[in-house]
């Protein structure tokens, strides 16, 4: 321990040192308000510090089947191979109707993006395994302290319906917002998404002997485009391919 009277003697003593070297001490001075200026611009300064650990959320939609088939098909099969990742620490289930989450928690210091990479690579060795119609899917790349704003897209002319403002939202809003930086989802709620309906006569289909399979099927295979192949004509190079992509309703009327 430094008793008293040696702590005053060297105060006494940087004191005298100081007093001897002024140009020393303005030059020291000098250097450290310009090393605290720049420390003030570049450390990373945050209200909330995220203390959370690093966390890779996983959703996996299978419509109509019940929890416990959820658990054992999608839940349990994601969740022990996630396990077996590299720096993992914990990896927690939840299976619902028709849907199934798993959150994925890595050691502390592990980067955010090379946990997604390997996450990543293990969905895409695992989605053979799954049941038709699970498709997994990582959440945004985001944390639970990250800010969520909320707006409203209103029409006060009354000019647009829920589906034109759905439309709006999608093809035009959305994208702009997801350039932003530190934007890391857009997620719409409510609105219609613009759709065409195909209102058949149940009489009629009998009648003819025609199936809703067919009618399915005519309807998708009218609804691309396809690649054909280049004619060379007089010394110029021609592409030929076929534009089948539906646009309209009447388009629709002329599918055989």
């Amino acid at each position: 321990m430094i008793s008293p009277s040696e702590n005053k003697d060297f105060i006494g003593g940087v004191i005298r040192a100081s007093g001897r070297n002024p140009a020393l001490i303005i030059l020291l001075t000098a250097l450290a308000a310009v090393a605290g200026w720049f420390a003030l611009r570049e450390v990373p300064l945050d209200a909330l510090p995220d203390l959370s650990d690093t966390q890779v959320i996983v959703t996996t939609e299978w419509p109509g089947w019940s929890a416990d088939l959820v658990e054992d098909q999608v839940t349990f099969p994601l969740e022990s191979r996630l396990l077996g990742s590299p720096r993992v620490k914990a990896v927690r289930g939840e299976s619902v109707y028709g849907r199934s989450f798993l959150y994925v928690i890595f050691n502390e210091g592990t980067d955010l993006y090379w946990a997604r990479t390997r996450v990543s690579e293990v969905l895409t060795s695992i989605r053979p395994i799954l049941p038709k119609g699970a498709e997994p899917k990582m959440g945004p790349d985001a944390n639970g302290l990250g800010w969520v704003f909320q707006y409203a897209l209103v029409d006060d002319s009354k000019n647009l319906n829920l589906g034109s403002l759905r439309t709006l939202q999608d093809w035009v809003l959305r994208p702009a917002l997801a350039a932003v930086p530190g934007v890391a989802e857009v997620a719409p709620v409510g609105g219609f998404a613009r759709e065409v309906q195909i209102l058949l006569d149940p009489d009629r289909l009998s009648a003819s002997g025609i199936s809703l399979q067919e009618i399915a099927d005519a309807v998708r295979k009218s609804n691309r485009d396809a690649s054909g192949r280049s004619l060379e004509i007089n010394s110029a190079e021609v592409v030929i391919r076929g534009r089948g992509r539906i646009r309209s309703p009447e388009d629709l009327r002329r599918i055989l």
